[in-house]
């Protein structure tokens, strides 16, 4: 996105106000470098990790034995190369909620970091989205692909922007979803803002999409838009209010209605540091604290980005591990954080393949250094990773 110094400042403003959703608009991001990734060819290797301590989802466990077979969690080490861990700590392979697809690199960052699968919350074109899917050895992605956005928003300004997702009115959401479904979209964004689309549109959309069997996501960074969106009966409700702090009864509709929250606070925390009138970081966290004591669940998303033009672009994979940490910050333990990243993004977005080390779960696993159930910085510690059974190697300089 290009944007010019006269327009610049009120660019950053409403992109703020408009829950960063611009940062998602990597339309011209050109996946260079994904052939030679797709070309490589996979051997799996049969592998015990012995003497590993597990996080199960509640606890680490007492060391044991954990077999990676067929870019799976084995059953049998008979025949495997052994590999003694020292009573390292092993994850399951970490989530990270809420990104913006840049390119390939964008995987190797993610996979480095021990964050084996992505959710893209915006990124188009459907090429750029389909070249970086089912790639060996790095992280495994869904996407949003193009959100439904209003009529001069800062979406709709990008020249490549696509028309159909421009809506005015109620009556464009079943085609909007129709084609988002047809271009491999895994689930539907929504970006509301004030001004923005009309609740009737936006729940049109929320309709279509579920119709469809297809999840929500709701873009807001305000209060008003965040029961807007509740209204709407989406799934997720993506960033959380920087004008003032979700009330307990707001906080509390999330889980009536079986609402998932993705706070993004790396993000809203670049943005609070800009010093822009009516943006207060504290707001963002005292919502987490708010829906926390409620209930909801929460999941840890960093809205890492590269789109030219945002003032914040939280880097990919190294700031999952911060959202961790400003997660416990604002009220969550450790074990929550690690859930939020674990489980509960798998349970979420219908993942059934992992989340947990299990058998016959993707062996998607990072190893570390340390416990992180009593010191969260130990998800950093990572000696290292496995992306569908194979070991993440870095690509050569």
């Amino acid at each position: 996105m290009c944007i010019s110094h006269t327009n610049r400042r009120d660019f950053i403003r409403t992109a703020a106000a408009a829950g960063i959703a611009a940062a998602g608009m990597t339309a011209m991001a050109a996946p260079a470098s994904a052939s030679s990734a797709q070309e490589r060819s996979v051997s799996f290797d049969k592998v015990a990790l012995t003497n590993v301590r597990i996080f199960d989802g509640d606890q680490v466990t007492s060391p044991r034995t954990v077999v990676i077979e067929n870019g799976r969690i084995g059953i049998s080490s008979l025949g495997a190369r052994r590999v003694d861990c020292g009573g390292a700590v092993l994850l399951p392979g970490l989530t990270d909620a809420h990104i913006h697809l840049r390119d390939v690199n964008t995987l190797h960052a993610l996979a480095g970091s021990g964050v084996t699968t992505g959710l893209d919350m915006a990124s188009f074109p459907p090429s750029l989205v389909d070249s970086l899917r089912r790639l060996p050895g790095l992280t495994d992605i869904r996407s949003a692909g193009t959100p439904a956005v209003a009529p001069g928003s800062p979406q709709s300004q990008i020249p490549t922007f696509p028309v159909d997702a421009v809506l005015t009115g109620p009556e464009q959401a079943t085609q909007f979803v129709r084609s988002r479904i047809t271009e491999g979209s895994d689930y539907i964004k929504i970006i509301i803002d004030e001004p923005g689309l009309s609740p009737e549109t936006i729940k049109a959309v929320a309709a279509a999409a579920h119709s469809a069997g297809k999840l929500v996501m709701a873009h807001a960074t305000t209060t008003v838009a965040v029961v807007r969106a509740l209204d709407a009966n989406v799934d997720m409700i993506h960033h959380v209010p920087m004008d003032s702090a979700l009330s307990p009864s707001v906080a509390a509709r999330y889980v009536s209605t079986n609402t998932v929250a993705v706070p993004t606070l790396t993000m809203m925390e670049g943005f609070g540091k800009l010093g822009i009138p009516g943006l207060d970081y504290a707001a963002a966290e005292g919502s987490v604290t708010a829906l926390r004591r409620a209930g909801a669940r929460i999941l840890a998303g960093t809205d890492s980005n590269l789109t030219p033009g945002i003032p914040v672009q939280p880097p990919f994979g190294t700031s999952l591990h911060h959202e961790l940490e400003l997660l416990i910050r604002a009220g969550l333990t450790n074990r929550e954080a690690l859930r939020a990243t674990t489980s509960l993004p798998a349970q979420a977005f219908g993942l059934r393949d992992r989340g947990a080390v299990r058998i016959g779960n993707r062996a998607d696993l990072v190893l570390v250094d340390g416990d992180p159930l009593t010191d969260i910085t130990a998800t950093r510690a990572i000696r290292s990773v496995w992306v569908g059974g194979v070991r993440y190697t870095p690509p050569a300089v």
